[in-house]
């Protein structure tokens, strides 16, 4: 289940690049959050599932859905819209467990006292940023200047890589275990609000090719609902673990799915740098607080 989890996470840099010649970013997320949203509610319905019943809850899972639906998403969807590629914005965003484990590291999960070393960055925890700094740079640093990676897609790579990051944290510390059918509903709600209103800012129209529907479907069906329900089960069975681990292989699949679905180009200094980040992330994350 861990494998095809990973796999499935790796389709969803696949699809933005697969879904954007033919409608604009926001649009085609907000039709996302929609029919997912429509098809959550139909599940609660039936399964009976309970509703968060603390409001603060409420807002708690609204901010969440505003960062990692709204703002991540948004980021990478309109960043692949700008000419990145799947692969590389997957290994920017993939720098994400990074910058968790750095920040719950400094402040010792909340729970460290004043001068324990809970608190402290590592120097394993440094080598692993210096190595996923230096991995991102060797992949990244060629295409600057050349047509893919420009300084817009770059921050809104870097944006939604901020985004996630942020709403993990906030998730973590203020969001309570709820039913995850109802917890998604309720961020789902969150983020179309905020998308929908930008989204008819953006003027171009939506073409409702075969391209467009399937990428929609797969996006709905198989990442929103198939995804988030499986790494629900995979916790809740005891493996996080092993899906943190294998999280660090979500570059490279989405590089080899690029390569053989677009043609992006995938040489020798790019494998190099993304082992490079797989092993500086797998350091940090390593040597970070339980």
């Amino acid at each position: 289940m861990p494998w095809v989890f990973v796999l499935i996470w790796s389709t969803g840099f696949i699809v933005a690049r697969y879904g954007m010649p033919y409608s604009p970013p926001l649009t085609f997320l907000s039709l996302r959050y929609a029919c997912s949203l429509l098809c959550f509610l139909v599940w609660v319905w039936i399964a009976r599932a309970e509703w968060p019943t603390d409001r603060m809850q409420w807002l708690h899972l609204g901010v969440v859905g505003m960062l990692i639906h709204a703002a991540y998403l948004g980021g990478v969807w309109s960043a692949v819209k700008a000419g990145i590629g799947a692969g590389t914005v997957a290994l920017l965003v993939g720098l994400q467990p990074v910058l968790t484990a750095l920040w719950m590291s400094t402040a010792g999960s909340g729970t460290a006292s004043s001068g324990s070393e809970q608190g402290r960055v590592s120097k394993m925890q440094w080598a692993g940023l210096a190595l996923g700094l230096a991995g991102l740079t060797l992949v990244v640093w060629h295409k600057l200047g050349g047509g893919e990676v420009t300084h817009w897609n770059l921050a809104l790579a870097i944006f939604a890589l901020l985004a996630i990051t942020t709403g993990t944290l906030y998730q973590k510390r203020f969001v309570t275990p709820c039913d995850v059918r109802t917890a998604s509903s309720v961020q789902l709600m969150a983020a179309l609000i905020v998308s929908l209103p930008l989204a008819m800012f953006e003027h171009e129209p939506v073409v409702w090719h075969a391209h467009m529907i399937g990428a929609l479907a797969w996006s709905v069906l198989a990442l929103t609902l198939g995804g988030s329900s499986l790494l629900y089960l995979l916790i809740q069975r005891g493996a996080a673990t092993s899906v943190t681990s294998l999280m660090y292989l979500v570059p490279p699949c989405t590089a080899v799915m690029a390569w053989a679905l677009f043609g992006e180009a995938f040489t020798v200094s790019m494998l190099l740098g993304m082992l490079l980040t797989a092993s500086g992330v797998a350091l940090v994350v390593r040597a970070s607080p339980r």
